[in-house]
């Protein structure tokens, strides 16, 4: 347990602040509560030795209603202090809670794409939410329960000595036992309860991947596949928490066994005593009264232990998070007013064994465009995340007007650089808030420029509520073309000197598209603008093409430079143009690229 605490403390006081006056107010009235409870007793024992079995008070046994009403007023007092007792452990623990929740989750908007790379969803949310509460539970509830169960068996403890030590003895001895076995079966239940945490995480995970994919598992006919997926995940989860209730069982049956062994002990030892008359039998009755009090307390002392192992798994789930590695988000120097990109010997890789990118060099002066054409897995996407930093470089530099992106303030990086995704992300909730997302501040003569620029004002004028319209859960009751152009219209409203589109015009028709790259020509110039596409007709009029295969450059010039040349790009605008055998992105692949 002092390992326990050794290892977890710091991270429970981090999140104590704001919870420590109410936690202490808990403890004091926990401790008033218990010092209370063991009045009763003490109130039975008067009573019986010194009310009904003599003389000495005859007022008292001529009016037993005030020793009533003593006990009355004892509840009543006891009640106060337990319900202060829950009130200010209610709010320690919300606020113990919600701390930790704002700061898992400040700390995961932090964490590097290479860290979501290697964690699940689903887990991710199961550590910040389940886990959360497993710790809030045991750091509030139950270890105020450890302190009360302390200070509950050392003063009965001294009242019971007072009354017969050997007795009182015989007491104590088993609340070691009881203490031990806990702890035996809290390691047997530490490893079972990370499976079942785990498994939960993953069914989570299952979950979330089905909710976020309908269309994909309703288009693909794979509604039965998810279906016996779910329940393969369920059954797991189900039969790990199976056999950890089998494991509790087990324990509590045996606990239940030991603690009546004590009672039992007790008033067969006691009643012996009263016979012999080494005992009063207001002795007996508030010795036994004590023990019964004694009993779940201890009883539930070798449960918190138990559930340590509940809780110190959810620690060490928690921890993970927090111990990510942030990006670095430190001062540096800001990007000069000449804004020219340079990609200088560039390499990358995901994993050890490929590389991405090998030995990439390129410059895109400032104001120009660029055209980036490639096939799947050539490495045109990591270019321009190693841009942002949404992955850290490996070999290689990267500077904006000379100063290498490492030595970048990263959020004034990002500020700088407008993206659009293949795949764009909408919220759930309007299309003006959706676009204003790059910029709440924006006002709604800059929010429909922006829209007009992306060709998606008039779409979006013929809805029912224009720009009020709630767009549903991931932008689902917009088309693809129309979400790509509220992306679109999104990063434009940041007026980023650098845009990037990261075949993010793939998804709208060849006339949209041709509108909305004049629309940019026309009202963003000065911008430098970076097109990643499978559309030759999309680069065709950049200033610069390049043209990647296997993480390297394999031609780079102009549109007309390129297609003087009998290359890859050559071949991909003859079948393009001619129109022969399915479009763009067949072409790139038919040509190896």
């Amino acid at each position: 347990m002092n390992t326990f605490f050794h290892r977890k403390l710091p991270l429970i006081l981090r999140y104590f602040h704001g919870s420590k006056r109410y936690f202490l107010c808990a403890i004091a009235a926990s401790f008033l509560t218990t010092t209370l409870n063991t009045i009763t007793p003490q109130i039975f024992r008067f009573s019986i030795d010194k009310v009904l079995g003599s003389q000495s008070y005859p007022y008292l046994r001529d009016n037993l209603w005030i020793l009533a009403f003593a006990i009355i007023l004892v509840a009543i007092l006891s009640g106060f202090t337990m319900f202060l007792t829950r009130t200010c452990t209610a709010k320690a623990g919300e606020n113990f809670a919600k701390n930790m929740r704002d700061s898992l989750f400040a700390h995961v908007q932090r964490l590097p794409m290479s860290w979501h790379d290697q964690n699940q969803t689903g887990d991710i949310i199961q550590r910040c939410t389940s886990d959360v509460e497993v710790i809030r539970n045991f750091v509030v509830t139950q270890l105020l329960e450890v302190f009360r169960t302390t200070f509950l068996v050392a003063i009965s403890f001294i009242i019971m000595a007072s009354m017969n030590p050997r007795l009182a003895c015989i007491v104590l001895l088993f609340i070691p036992v009881v203490i031990l076995y806990s702890a035996i079966f809290y390691r047997l239940i530490a490893r079972r309860f990370t499976d079942a945490d785990e498994a939960e995480g993953e069914l989570s995970t299952v979950v979330q991947e089905n909710a976020t994919g309908v269309r994909v598992v309703r288009a693909f006919g794979r509604e039965q596949y998810e279906m016996e997926r779910f329940q393969e995940k369920n059954e797991a989860f189900a039969n790990l928490w199976i056999r950890l209730g089998t494991l509790s069982g087990l324990y509590w049956g045996v606990g239940d066994l030991i603690t009546g062994l004590q009672v039992v002990v007790v008033i067969v030892l006691g009643a012996v005593e009263a016979v012999h008359g080494t005992m009063s039998v207001g002795e007996f009755v508030a010795f036994a009264s004590y023990n019964t009090v004694l009993v779940w307390p201890v009883r539930g002392l070798g449960r918190i232990l138990s559930d340590m192992s509940k809780a110190g798994v959810s620690f060490a789930r928690v921890d993970y998070i927090i111990h990510g590695q942030e990006e670095a988000y430190e001062q540096g120097q800001d990007i000069p007013s000449n804004r020219d990109i340079t990609f200088s010997h560039v390499s990358f890789s995901y994993t050890k064994s490929k590389k991405v990118l090998d030995d990439i060099s390129f410059t895109i002066p400032e104001g120009s465009t660029i055209g980036i054409l490639g096939g799947t897995g050539s490495g045109k996407s990591t270019l321009v995340q190693l841009l942002t930093r949404l992955y850290t470089l490996e070999e290689g530099n990267i500077t904006i007007g000379g100063v290498d992106i490492r030595k970048i303030p990263l959020l004034h990086l990002r500020r700088q650089i407008g993206m659009v995704l293949q795949e764009p992300f909408l919220y759930s909730k309007t299309i003006r808030e959706n676009i204003a997302a790059s910029r709440p501040d924006a006002t709604m003569e800059e929010i429909r420029a922006a829209a007009q620029i992306a060709c998606i004002d008039d779409v979006i004028m013929h809805f029912a509520d224009g720009y009020e319209t709630i767009v549903g859960e991931r932008g689902v009751t917009l088309s693809g073309g129309q979400r790509q152009r509220v992306a679109i219209a999104r990063m434009l409203l940041q007026k980023a000197p650098i845009m990037v589109f990261d075949d993010s015009l793939s998804a709208v028709d060849a006339q949209t598209d041709y509108q909305i790259r004049q629309a940019l020509k026309e009202r963003m110039k000065g911008a430098t603008v970076i097109l990643i596409s499978h559309r030759i007709t999309t680069l065709m009029e950049a200033d610069q093409i390049l043209v990647l295969q296997k993480g390297r450059i394999e031609e780079n010039g102009t549109h007309t430079e390129l297609i003087q040349k009998d290359g890859i790009y050559h071949q991909i605008y003859q079948i393009q143009i001619n129109g022969k055998e399915g479009g763009a992105r067949g072409s790139i692949r038919r040509t190896g690229v």
